[in-house]
């Protein structure tokens, strides 16, 4: 008799063990999305934001856990969460762009995004996805290793968060609707920001992000490009940084004074507090290599250590130039996949489509525009139109009329790209999609262009993380270029700059069913067109297709 309670004990025992294993893999969220007043620049403003904070609150995981996050809407204007760079395998319905995967949350409603964290590891962001939204609706998502699995670094002794992003005096909905009223470009913001503050500012003696650091220890900082229209160079004067992960994929080790790091785009860096004890400047500035008008402010925060004295003077560093294109090229070429053993690069060989994106912008007719002209964006002359139903719902259910699947793969007609732009700039407006076969293997070549002015592009694929096996000044060569693409270790990303009046090439795997949203995260340029959508179909069987819609999806 004792032998089996002994034995049912040590049954009950494994049960609830493996009970407790399976809940700790469910992590449960609320994000509560409310308006509130917020001081910045020395005036206050009401702002959205998640359960009352600017920037939202961060979202912890491990690798291969469930997250379940239910969003409820407080506020009057509709909403969506992006959960950016997650690989969204087979839940597509959670990834959040509005009318694209789904339709926006109502005031009042409320959605469940419920997703898996499949084999990624690292820091990604999560930010609305409709309007400009995210100018405020933005948090970091920390994704750590599986239970028992070390980082392929030395261990660090504390983690921080460190999120970039941009401040404006005026409602960020305003400056854009007034801009795109007069068919111009917008206003740009007032500030910068680190951890939701500018720091000083012309006016206003507004106190900034302090990192506090013991000297001797390693510390993990997890940084966050939040901003919406603005690439960032992040210092800290007096240290290095060892970059050891982008875009929750590891890379090679490599020590850096400056990241450069654009809006979507997360770096992970290793700083060690080896500096004598003091007070040391942190700044974020702009980049920006051509004629287009950037925030100018430069934001700054301290990184002090534990015993400096009150009032101690802070040692400075010298910012990169507005134009430092060389600082961002060192920096770019210096990221190479970890390509190890555990965390092996698969870069896909061979290619089933090979897709030539022009991109950049043009100027439309707008007879009630202020000068008889708008301002827009285009990616292979065309500027995509949001529609009305989402594209997934709408391809899910066989709606016709919503989209066309004649997306072209090249330019119709091919020009000297980053020469002297054509006389005319018009483009073709259209909701149109890529098909693509399941699991088959993509290149694009993103090839910027000189309309008006070239421009650094900041790109975002959702569903996916590409290898980036290429880049280059100038238009893009098929025979010479390709030539000499990095098919062994790339570094794995989710979104990409392409260089000012150059290209940039990336491959992937199509092994994600659904409908996926491509373009560039300067926010303006997505509002002007410069956006489209792979259609990945179904493969074979239920492992291979896109789960069904969940019950309380939101209706447009």
């Amino acid at each position: 008799m004792m032998g089996n309670r002994v034995i049912l004990a040590l049954v009950l025992l494994a049960v609830f063990c493996s009970m407790s294993l399976v809940e700790s893999k469910i992590r449960h969220y609320k994000f509560s999305v409310v308006r509130k007043n917020t001081t910045r620049l020395c005036a206050s403003k009401p702002i959205i934001v998640v359960n009352g904070k600017f920037p939202g609150p961060t979202l912890y995981a491990r690798e291969d856990d469930t997250v379940i996050v239910r969003v409820v809407n407080h506020v009057s204007d509709n909403v969506t969460i992006h959960w950016h760079g997650v690989r969204q395998l087979r839940t597509g319905w959670s990834d959040g762009p509005a009318y694209i995967t789904q339709c926006p949350i109502q005031t009042g409603q409320s959605f469940i995004y419920n997703f898996t964290l499949t084999g990624q590891r690292g820091t990604l962001l999560w930010h609305a996805h409709i309007n400009w939204q995210r100018a405020t609706v933005h948090g970091a998502i920390v994704i750590l290793p599986k239970l028992g699995v070390p980082y392929p670094f030395s261990k660090p002794d504390k983690e921080e968060i460190i999120i970039l992003g941009e401040w404006w005096k005026s409602d960020v909905e305003a400056v854009i609707n007034q801009a795109m009223q007069a068919g111009q470009p917008p206003n740009v913001s007032d500030a910068h920001t680190i951890n939701g503050h500018p720091g000083p500012a012309p006016n206003c003696s507004s106190q900034g992000y302090t990192l506090h650091v013991e000297q001797g220890k390693t510390y993990l900082l997890r940084i966050v490009n939040a901003a919406v229209n603005e690439e960032l160079f992040f210092k800290i004067a007096g240290h290095l940084l060892t970059i050891v992960e982008v875009d929750a994929a590891y890379t090679k080790p490599f020590n850096t004074d400056t990241v450069f790091i654009g809006p979507g785009q997360t770096t992970t860096a290793l700083l060690h507090a080896d500096q004598p004890t003091g007070k040391y400047i942190i700044a974020i500035s702009p980049f920006m290599d051509t004629i287009v008008a950037t925030d100018n402010q430069i934001a700054t925060g301290s990184l002090r250590y534990t015993g400096t004295p009150a009032f101690y003077p802070t040692g400075l560093t010298a910012i990169p130039s507005k134009n430092a294109t060389r600082v961002t090229t060192a920096f770019m070429d210096s990221l190479r996949s970890l390509n190890s053993r555990d965390y092996p690069a698969n870069v896909p060989q061979t290619v089933d489509h090979s897709l030539l994106f022009a991109i950049g912008v043009g100027v439309n007719p707008c007879a009630t525009c202020v000068n008889g002209s708008r301002v827009v964006a285009d990616i292979n002359n065309v500027s995509f139109v949001m529609p009305t139903t989402a594209l997934l719902q709408a391809h899910y259910y066989n709606i016709s009329g919503v989209y066309t699947t004649d997306f072209p793969a090249t330019p119709a007609m091919p020009y000297n790209y980053t020469g002297a732009a054509p006389a005319n700039m018009q483009t073709l407006n259209g909701t149109k999609v890529y098909r693509v076969g399941y699991n088959s293997t993509v290149q694009i070549v993103i090839q910027g262009t000189s309309m008006i002015a070239p421009e650094s592009h900041p790109t975002h694929l959702h569903g996916f993380n590409f290898f980036a096996v290429g880049k280059g000044i100038g238009n893009y060569d098929p025979v010479n270029d390709a030539k000499k693409f990095n098919l062994v270790d790339p570094v794995e990303r989710n979104t990409i700059s392409v260089p000012t009046a150059g290209w940039t090439a990336i491959r992937f795997r199509a092994d994600n069913p659904g409908v996926w949203f491509m373009h560039c995260h300067l926010e303006i340029h997505t509002t002007w067109g410069l956006k489209m959508a792979f259609l990945v179909e179904n493969g074979k069987g239920p492992n291979q297709s896109i789960l069904p819609p969940p019950k309380d999806l939101p209706k447009c």
